[in-house]
């Protein structure tokens, strides 16, 4: 079955499934920006710079952000005509659980050359350490599909998290919590269509089964 994506940026990942999936990836938006986009505790000192950062619990997974309802279309296809819905609004922000005020954009970058992101390190990349970054825009009805079936067009971003302690030279510590997110795309996905070798967390699988069904063919995808 072919499926035809339109008015979406180009793809700048590959895609995450194949048959009948179509997918787009990109950064930054012009959505609003979310309302507590650098939550903080208020501690009064700041810490030393140039101290070294421990990670652990670092956690990188695919999270929904938008989704549609499921749309039947028959014989020739057609445009999906249903919008994607927000779900979750993903955050860039530092929050500091003991000790001194940690530099956020520092531990941001800390956090993306933890994950081996070279664009979330470099700080004239797609904003990965930016406090104040939109949440990404949500597309919808863009989608042409040719055949028949039962559609569902979802949105979502690649959410990282860490827990972090930091070293002074002279010994003095900050602990806290950072949050990001590095693509951020688009997909669409057919219901009776099995997605082969995706992993239980990520984003179609959850779609599938939110939109779908819990006993539709995508939601019972085999896990890689």
């Amino acid at each position: 079955m072919k499926i035809m994506k339109t008015g979406l940026s180009a793809c700048a990942v590959a895609a995450l499934l194949t048959g009948t999936v179509a997918c787009t990836s990109e950064s930054g938006g012009t959505a609003p920006r979310p309302t507590h986009a650098a939550a903080t505790a208020t501690p009064t000192a700041t810490a030393c710079a140039g101290g070294t950062y421990t990670w652990f619990n670092v956690d990188t997974r695919e999270v929904l952000t938008g989704l549609a309802e499921k749309q039947k279309l028959g014989k020739g296809g057609g445009r999906l005509t249903h919008t994607v819905s927000p779900l979750h609004t993903p955050l860039t922000a530092v929050t500091f659980e003991k000790g001194p005020r940690v530099d956020p954009k520092a531990t941001l970058h800390s956090l993306g050359a933890r994950i081996g992101d070279p664009d979330a390190v470099d700080a004239e990349g797609y904003g990965f350490a930016d406090v104040h970054r939109a949440a990404p825009k949500l597309d919808s009805k863009t989608a042409t599909v040719l055949g028949a079936g039962t559609f569902v067009e979802y949105a979502y971003v690649r959410q990282v998290t860490g827990d972090f302690l930091y070293t002074c030279a002279d010994g003095t510590r900050a602990a806290g919590r950072a949050i990001g997110w590095t693509t951020d795309g688009s997909g669409l996905l057919e219901c009776s269509t099995p997605i082969e070798d995706m992993k239980a967390d990520e984003a179609p699988r959850e779609a599938a089964l939110l939109s779908c069904g819990p006993g539709s063919a995508a939601a019972r995808t085999k896990q890689g």
